[in-house]
C-alpha cells in the first residue's frame, strides 16, 4: 500500500525508464529462484445458473472442466497479452473452481509457481481472469448479468521483494 506521506513518480514504476518510457523491466542480474502466486476471483450469477452449472448438463458441456482448462491456458499465454511481461516456463499452474450457493458463485483460486528471474503473479492472475471468463461465456446464454469481481492476489513467495501475503483473504 502506497504511503500517504510519499508521492510516487513515474520512475518509481519498473515498467518505465528515467525518461518515463515504458520499457520491459532488465532482470538479465536477477538471480534465478522458485516463485509461487496465487490469485483469486469470482463470479456471482443467478441462482439457476450455478444449478445448471452444478448438475452438468448445461447444453456446452462441463463448464467448470473446460474453465479449468482455459485458466491454465490463460497462465501459459500471459506474455502474450500483457505487454511488458516476460515469458516464463512455468513449472505449474493449478485451477480450482469452487461453487458457493449462499453468494450465488463460482470462486476461482490459482496457484502458478516458476524457478525463474521474476515472478508469477501476473500468470496466477490471468489464469482467474481466463476461467472465469470462460465461465462468463459458457453462460451468458442463460445469465448476462453475471459479475467477475474480487480478482486479486493473495500471496506471494520468493524473489527479491520476498513473500507477500494478502492480509484479508
Amino acid at each position: 500500500m502506497l504511503s500517504l506521506h510519499h508521492e510516487r513518480t513515474v520512475n518509481d514504476l519498473t515498467h518505465f525508464n528515467k525518461s518515463g518510457e515504458a520499457h520491459m523491466v532488465d532482470v538479465g542480474d536477477k538471480a534465478i529462484t522458485h516463485r509461487i502466486a496465487v490469485a483469486r476471483g469470482r463470479i456471482g450469477m443467478r441462482t439457476e445458473t450455478l444449478e445448471l452449472i452444478e448438475k452438468g448438463n448445461h447444453k456446452k458441456g462441463d463448464v467448470l472442466g473446460i474453465a479449468r482448462i482455459a485458466g491454465i491456458m490463460g497462465a501459459k499465454r500471459t506474455s502474450d497479452l500483457i505487454p511488458l511481461c516476460h515469458p516464463l516456463n512455468l513449472t505449474r499452474v493449478e485451477v480450482d473452481l469452487t461453487t458457493d450457493h449462499a453468494e450465488p458463485a463460482v470462486w476461482c483460486r490459482a496457484t502458478a509457481e516458476v524457478h525463474s528471474k521474476t515472478g508469477v503473479e501476473m500468470e496466477a492472475l490471468c489464469a482467474v481472469q481466463v476461467a472465469l471468463l470462460t465461465i462468463y461465456d459458457m453462460c451468458k446464454a442463460v445469465d448476462r448479468g453475471m459479475v467477475i469481481d474480487q480478482v486479486c492476489l493473495v500471496q506471494k513467495q520468493g524473489g527479491r521483494s520476498g513473500d507477500w501475503q494478502r492480509s484479508t483473504d
